[in-house]
């Protein structure tokens, strides 16, 4: 049997009673098991010697999302508004570590959050209250409403014609429907990055990142959804995998 490849995936700090635990959405671990290899969760204790030692034992990074929105200061703006919910120790861990993972080869998927992330850590910065900025769509999800609303189809998304999602789907077709669960978005993209497909209001829905030597992906939709019936989520997860059972191979050849 070919080994599968071994996926970290970063922890939140969530706060249960009084004490921090470090948390991973289940719907992620289990699209990311199922679809691409076994997954291993990377503690987020801002200590980057820590990480990298374990970024040795893995063939991926998936960076999933997470109710917090990143500070504003690591993009140079005011602070974010009261009762905003927010995870110093994520910001403090993956940020900086995203430049080490890109220049190290090891590939990297990110969703939502993690868009965010990837696009601040290179220096990119974000719309905080997309809803709120005239011409642009409300992409939060419907209070309210049970799950399957929540994370269907909210709008379109159409593709750029050299993009890497178009290639991977073996097809012309460019106009794709997705799941919408945020307020923050790219506001300014980051040098390095190519857009892969927008929204109809024009903003970013997916880019890559042109230094990665075998794939670096971040959607802002949640692919994880339904990931075994949606065609776009099919698509991202086999070439994530694919992308990592070659970084697999390579390290084995390395190492010998």
């Amino acid at each position: 049997m070919q080994p599968r490849p071994i996926i970290g995936i970063p922890c939140d700090v969530k706060q249960i009673g009084k004490w921090n635990f470090h948390a991973v959405g289940e719907k992620y671990i289990h699209a990311v098991q199922d679809s691409v290899g076994d997954v291993i969760l990377l503690p987020v204790l801002s200590d980057q010697e820590v990480l990298t030692r374990l970024l040795k034992l893995v063939d991926g990074v998936f960076l999933p999302g997470s109710y917090s929105n990143i500070d504003p200061k690591w993009y140079s703006e005011l602070s974010a508004r009261d009762g905003t919910l927010q995870d110093a120790a994520r910001d403090h861990t993956v940020l900086p570590l995203i430049k080490y993972i890109i220049d190290s080869g090891i590939p990297l998927l990110g969703v939502c959050r993690g868009l965010q992330e990837i696009n601040v850590a290179l220096g990119g910065d974000l719309h905080q209250h997309i809803q709120e900025i005239p011409g642009y769509l409300d992409h939060r999800e419907p209070d309210n409403q049970p799950i399957e609303i929540q994370y269907g189809d909210a709008h379109a998304i159409n593709l750029e014609t050299d993009s890497l999602l178009m290639l991977w789907l073996a097809t012309d077709h460019k106009q794709y429907q997705v799941n919408s669960l945020h307020q923050q978005g790219v506001k300014t993209l980051a040098p390095g990055l190519s857009i892969e497909a927008t929204a109809p209001d024009g903003l970013i829905e997916a880019f890559r990142i042109d230094a990665a030597s075998i794939f670096g992906y971040a959607v802002q939709w949640h692919p994880e959804w339904q990931y075994g019936n949606k065609p776009l989520s099919i698509a991202i997860f086999k070439a994530f995998r694919e992308a990592c059972m070659q970084y697999k191979l390579h390290r084995r050849k390395e190492s010998f």
